[in-house]
């Protein structure tokens, strides 16, 4: 069922047949008990959604961009988890490319202008997957910490490693990113030196982009130096020195760098490089 059923005149009718037909699915695996006292909770909470407007998403922004109003759409989880463009088979169930809002909203491709790239001074992963950065040794685990890599939910562990340039380029690449904001720098801060994955080394070759067989992939480091603390007013020497060499590897202006956790230790930045 869709939330859109619940306006519907015959939506218990609807409930009631899908209940009867996954009942009997279910009965042929085993005993099946129904358990009525949840589902009358469940029966219940929809009241609540029924109190909350239901729109049309494709009509109602098609609205707004008539009007002339901006529309802000944030993605979920990360490039590299796109059914279609991620690490297959460690990867989610849908699209998390910036085409996502597209299929996701039903906003038309020329509709799309900004694409904002956000991503982390350093790499992180969470479960299985391919990594070739990772780093599991005491400064993974430095970095984990200090970053408090830690799920929001479950607590588990994220895997933490250095950035990794044929990656984020790859992820700059099948979104369209026109800008990218840099986080999590005060992470970084006090380690010296600082290390950027520049390319892979692959079946005795060097390649600078992404591969098919990534978790096949060596990563190529060159050491940048490091930064102290961080003020929330200014973007020290070494780590603009640090941007500026992935700006150059990414084709693409960072704009915003957050130097901590506080609203006012995200910066605004002047750069270089020309937007798309």
């Amino acid at each position: 069922m869709r939330i859109g059923d619940l306006e519907r005149p015959d939506f218990l009718d609807r409930y009631h047949a899908l209940v009867k037909k996954h009942e009997r699915l279910l009965s042929l695996y085993g005993t099946y008990t129904p358990d009525r006292e949840r589902e009358q909770r469940w029966l219940e909470a929809l009241e609540r959604l029924r109190s909350i407007p239901l729109v049309d998403s494709e009509h109602y922004l098609d609205e707004a961009f008539g009007t002339g109003k901006a529309v802000l759409a944030e993605g979920a989880q990360g490039t590299l988890l796109d059914i279609d463009f991620g690490t297959y088979p460690y990867v989610t169930s849908s699209n998390t490319v910036c085409a996502g809002a597209c299929t996701g909203l039903g906003v038309p491709p020329s509709r799309i202008g900004k694409v904002i790239g956000i991503f982390k001074a350093y790499c992180t992963r969470v479960g299985s997957g391919p990594f070739p950065t990772e780093l599991l040794d005491d400064t993974g685990e430095r970095i984990r910490i200090a970053g408090n890599e830690f799920g929001s939910t479950t607590g588990r562990p994220r895997r933490c490693g250095w950035l990794d340039l044929p990656a984020l380029r790859y992820a700059v690449m099948v979104n369209g990113i026109t800008e990218l904001a840099m986080m999590k720098s005060d992470v970084l801060s006090g380690m010296d030196p600082v290390r950027l994955c520049t390319n892979y080394r692959l079946q005795g070759r060097t390649v600078d982009r992404l591969p098919y067989d990534i978790a096949s992939a060596e990563p190529i480091y060159q050491d940048l130096e490091g930064w102290g603390a961080l003020d929330s007013d200014k973007i020290p020497d070494a780590l603009e020195r640090y941007i500026r060499h992935i700006e150059e590897a990414v084709k693409v202006p960072i704009r915003l760098v957050s130097t901590g956790p506080d609203r006012r230790q995200t910066l605004e930045r002047r750069s270089p490089v020309a937007a798309y």
